[in-house]
């Protein structure tokens, strides 16, 4: 007779138990309760009568965003929804938020009331900007812009400062849990969509992404390159990917010196113009090569 194997568990999530409630409405805050509730997180997200704005302009994006976790309508500027909320963080260990500093005292969520009543909870802010400037009007596009992340009239391909803010809101979430365990005490941390911005941008200060820079089109081997039919976005940044693709192209081992001449570049048009996306595609495996080919 065999014996019976154990039935093995997996691993639990690293937040598994954490109840996080969340007034953090339209896109950062959604995407960072998607990340926690990835975690192992307990997320209520909580909505006004009239719904998340999310849900008008893009159900697709608001159902992507709140798979799994249900959401609670409740009219904070009630005295029966202000309670009800409250029932709701007396069992909370974090308050996500996305309203500005002014919104939360009006609805007796100040920094003050919080750590008076609910000493414990921890509580990550989401604001525009920091300081004083969390009082501005402002949106992903107007921190972008002031980020330098954008160049002429051409819109941005994505909505980085708020996705690059939810991953911030989660670290903050991370680093409150973690020091609450440490001193028994909750905190509040707040994070800025314009700092989220100029975090994405540092590589363009430093001057690696400006056109002319090293990343912005200087390096023959870190490019856009036209093929037969479409394009092929290359990336052989590192020595012995430079030189493997020289010899590929018939070019030889290409030093760093060699990868910012003008020359090489257009060397290199040449014989990606010459093979179609097919053909890069199985030299990208066969010759282990990161490139990718794009219509």
């Amino acid at each position: 007779m065999n014996a019976e194997r154990p039935t093995r568990r997996p691993p639990a999530k690293p937040l598994a138990g954490v109840r996080i409630v969340s007034l953090a409405l339209n896109l950062p805050g959604p995407a960072a309760v998607m990340r926690l509730r990835a975690l192992g997180a307990r997320c209520t997200p909580i909505e006004p009568p009239t719904g998340d704005p999310m849900r008008h302009y893009s159900a697709a994006a608001y159902a992507r965003l709140h798979r799994g976790v249900d959401a609670i309508e409740l009219d904070l500027k009630s005295v029966a929804g202000q309670r009800r909320l409250a029932r709701r963080l007396d069992r909370a260990d974090v308050l996500l938020t996305a309203f500005r500093p002014s919104a939360l005292a009006r609805l007796g969520l100040d920094a003050d009331t919080l750590r008076a009543r609910w000493p414990r909870l921890c509580v990550v802010r989401i604001v525009g900007g920091p300081g004083a400037r969390a009082e501005e009007a402002g949106h992903d596009l107007t921190y972008q812009a002031e980020a330098g992340l954008i160049d002429g009239e051409t819109m941005p391909p994505s909505l980085l400062a708020d996705m690059a803010g939810a991953l911030l809101a989660v670290e903050a979430v991370l680093s409150v849990l973690i020091v609450r365990e440490r001193t028994g005490h909750g905190g509040i941390h707040d994070v800025a969509l314009s700092d989220a911005a100029r975090w994405l941008a540092l590589p363009r200060d430093w001057g690696l992404t400006t056109p002319g820079g090293l990343l912005g089109g200087a390096h023959a081997g870190y490019r856009i390159y036209r093929c037969a039919d479409g394009r092929v976005a290359v990336a052989a940044l590192e020595p012995h990917f430079a030189h493997r693709l020289g010899e590929l192209a018939g070019l030889g081992a290409l030093t760093p010196q060699a990868c910012l001449q003008p020359a090489t570049a257009q060397a290199l048009a040449r014989w990606f113009g010459q093979r179609t996306r097919a053909q890069l595609r199985a030299l990208a495996r066969q010759h282990d090569l990161p490139w990718v080919v794009l219509e």
